[in-house]
């Protein structure tokens, strides 16, 4: 009979690679790197929606970087350093201090997080959704049509 809490492999180095390869992805790593123990899930992003958040960590599982855990009835993160260190020896120290090396180099963006500036809080999207105003294809029409 199968072992039903077998733990997934790591994955091959191009899956690991890729996986870490992501920002959001890496800053989610960084931090459960530095804090040597499991994280809710909630406290490892920031900027980036739940269900956006969700996708990224389902490609960590993935490549064999994290897991889940259930502690107290609350999902939290696990980082598999070990299983990672014996698969790609070295490989994951060398990321994660250049990781933690260019955070602590960056220049630090609005809210102090880290995350990369490509991402648009909410607030900032709503306030430039009401700066543009929406027009619907009837009254484009019809402006096109006055126009002419």
């Amino acid at each position: 009979m199968p072992d039903t809490d077998a733990k997934p492999a790591v994955a091959p180095l191009p899956a690991v690679l890729g996986a870490l390869q992501d920002p959001v992805r890496l800053e989610v790593v960084r931090r459960l790197a530095n804090a040597g123990t499991p994280m809710r899930c909630g406290l490892t992003y920031e900027g980036i929606s739940k269900s956006t958040a969700a996708h990224h960590f389902k490609i960590l599982r993935e490549a064999g970087v994290t897991e889940k855990v259930t502690i107290d009835g609350n999902t939290h993160l696990r980082l598999r350093t070990e299983e990672l260190n014996a698969a790609l020896p070295g490989l994951f120290d060398a990321i994660l201090t250049a990781a933690n090396d260019a955070a602590n180099s960056a220049t630090p963006t609005d809210d102090e997080t880290h995350m990369p500036q490509r991402f648009v809080s909410n607030d900032q999207f709503a306030a430039t959704s009401r700066s543009t105003p929406h027009v619907t294809p009837e009254e484009f029409r019809h402006d096109q049509d006055a126009a002419h």
